[in-house]
C-alpha cells in the first residue's frame, strides 16, 4: 500500500552565470557544488534535493529553457505531490550584506542594461495577461517563520519586497506563475558577493535553507 506519512518534499534549485558587473556569479557556484555538499553532509530527514540548474542570466531569450526546467520537475514525479515540490531561485545581490529572501515579484522588465543575450525592455509587462506592470505575484512559503528558524542557526536574513525589475524578479514571476498552476512553491533568495560573506558560509546557508524548507510542512 505504500509507505506510511507524508511524502518527502522536493526542492529544485537554479542558480545563474555572470551577468553585467558581475564576473563571477557566486550563485553559480552554490548550485553548482550543492548536492555534494548536502551529500556529505547529510540530507535532512523528509527532504529530496532534486535538480539543480544554473540559468543563463536572461530574460526574454531565456524563457524557453526556464520553462522548460520547471516542467521536467513536475514530470518526474506523481502530479499529486506536486504540492510538496519547491523551486529555489539563488541570485546575487552585489549591495547586499545579509540574504534575502523576495517575498513577491513585479509583473514588469525593466533592465537597466542588457541581459546576457541583449534584451533591453523598458516597462514590458512580463505575463501581459496578468494586468498592468504594478500586479505582483507572492510566495505562499511562510516567510516569517523561514527567517525565524534561519536566524536561530546564526544566519542574517531579511524578507523583501521588492526583486528589483531585472532578470531575478523576471525568473521569480515566471516561477511564481508556474507555481500557482502546479500546485508547486517558489522562492527567490538574493545573497551578497563571496566578498562579503564567504563562500562556506554561503553553503551552509543553503543547505539551512533547504532544511528548514523542507520542515516547514
Amino acid at each position: 500500500m505504500g509507505s506510511e506519512g507524508p511524502s518527502p518534499v522536493t526542492i529544485h534549485v537554479t542558480g545563474f552565470k555572470k551577468f553585467h558587473g558581475v564576473s563571477e556569479n557566486p550563485t553559480e557556484n552554490i548550485v553548482s557544488n550543492l548536492t555534494e555538499y548536502v551529500k556529505k553532509k547529510g540530507s535532512p530527514k523528509g527532504l529530496v534535493l532534486g535538480s539543480c540548474c544554473i540559468l543563463e542570466t536572461a530574460g526574454q531569450g531565456a524563457l524557453a529553457d526556464l520553462c522548460k526546467t520547471l516542467r521536467s520537475a513536475i514530470g518526474e514525479q506523481d502530479t499529486s505531490n506536486s504540492s510538496r515540490t519547491i523551486w529555489i531561485h539563488f541570485g546575487v545581490n552585489s549591495g547586499a550584506t545579509k540574504f534575502v529572501l523576495e517575498r513577491q515579484a513585479f509583473n514588469e522588465a525593466t533592465f537597466r542594461y542588457p541581459d546576457e543575450m541583449g534584451w533591453k525592455p523598458q516597462k514590458v509587462r512580463i505575463i501581459p495577461s496578468d494586468g498592468g506592470i504594478a500586479h505582483v505575484r507572492e510566495t505562499s512559503l511562510p516567510l516569517e517563520d523561514v527567517t525565524k528558524a534561519l536566524a536561530k542557526k546564526g544566519y542574517e536574513v531579511v524578507i523583501s519586497d521588492d526583486a528589483g525589475r531585472f532578470v531575478c524578479n523576471y525568473v521569480y514571476y515566471n516561477s511564481l506563475r508556474f507555481a500557482e498552476q502546479n500546485g508547486t512553491k517558489s522562492l527567490f533568495v538574493h545573497v551578497p558577493r563571496f566578498s562579503t560573506i564567504d563562500e562556506e558560509t554561503q553553503m551552509k546557508f543553503a543547505a539551512s535553507l533547504l532544511e528548514v524548507l523542507a520542515s516547514s510542512y
